[in-house]
């Protein structure tokens, strides 16, 4: 454990830091889940809305360095390209 106070400082900040970071990774999952499922269910307006959503807040995780920027884009374009599957899927 720290003994000085900066660096029990730091470690608050850090388990602070850790948790903003993982609730939002956990809500990017949900969000992504609940796009493609949205879709399959032919729910088109409301995967639209989510597939939004989804975008947006992985490209400010982006930003925001919570996620590296290049894996931001990496899950975008993935998220994209299943996205435009289950709609052709579920529209076939």
């Amino acid at each position: 454990m720290p003994s000085s106070p900066s660096a029990i400082k730091r470690l608050k900040q850090s388990v602070k830091r850790r948790m903003h970071n993982r609730i939002t990774k956990k809500i990017i999952k949900t969000l992504t889940k609940r796009t493609l499922a949205a879709a399959a269910a032919k729910e088109f307006e409301k995967a639209e809305a989510d597939f939004r959503a989804t975008v947006a807040k992985i490209s400010k995780a982006g930003v925001r360095r919570v996620l590296h920027p290049n894996t931001a884009d990496r899950r975008k374009s993935k998220l994209a390209r299943d996205y435009a599957a289950a709609v052709a899927k579920a529209k076939a």
